[in-house]
């Protein structure tokens, strides 16, 4: 990849990562409930995932959902029914309080599924790959090395926008805790309008 290329694909993809989305309101939950270092472990399940919806992109299976309908309703479905499970799950949680981050919760590798869960679970991120990759292949090069520097750009910009949210929540927690179980319900009832969205959006 041209080095021109890359620099328009590096601003492309932080836009894209400022955008808000389930993973970026995953972590600013986690990094209120948590603190910043263990949402790490969020992070990386979503960076993982994004990287897989990347390569499957690349390597065709977006051509296939744009060519199968009934593929990609059931696909938004099972993804709309996770978000929708997340987001009750988190209305139900107990209010945020600012006792100790390590004690009860999610385990580590609860958090790193749920991160990677949250992003393989929107099928029209990959119909997104699939039509915004494409715009910086070069069909001469090798696809195998584009898709590990086109992987890496969006990861390090991925981890590092959320890595900022999950700081800020961490540092605005003495906020959310005064609002009792405010902040738990707002994000929960994102999650669930996202999830009842996503089957139906067109």
């Amino acid at each position: 990849m041209a080095l021109d290329t890359w620099l328009i694909y590096a601003l492309a993809t932080l836009g894209l990562s400022l955008t808000p989305g389930p993973n970026s309101l995953l972590a600013l939950t986690h990094g209120a409930l948590y603190g910043a270092r263990r949402t790490l472990f969020t992070i990386l399940g979503g960076v993982i995932g994004f990287s897989l919806l990347i390569a499957l992109a690349m390597f065709g299976l977006g051509a296939l959902l744009q060519a199968s309908s009934d593929i990609l309703l059931t696909l938004k479905w099972i993804g709309g029914a996770y978000l929708l499970w997340l987001g009750i799950q988190l209305w139900r949680s107990p209010p945020l309080h600012l006792g100790p981050l390590s004690g009860g919760g999610l385990g580590d590798a609860a958090l790193f599924r749920q991160g990677f869960l949250s992003a393989v679970s929107n099928p029209k991120v990959l119909l997104f790959y699939g039509a915004f990759l494409p715009q910086f292949l070069d069909p001469q090069a090798s696809l195998l090395t584009q898709f590990f520097v086109m992987a890496a750009t969006f990861a390090v910009a991925e981890f590092v926008v959320e890595y900022l949210l999950a700081r800020l929540a961490f540092r605005i927690r003495p906020w959310m805790a005064r609002g009792g179980n405010v902040f738990n319900r707002a994000c929960g009832g994102l999650f669930v309008l996202v999830g009842a969205a996503l089957p139906l959006s067109r």
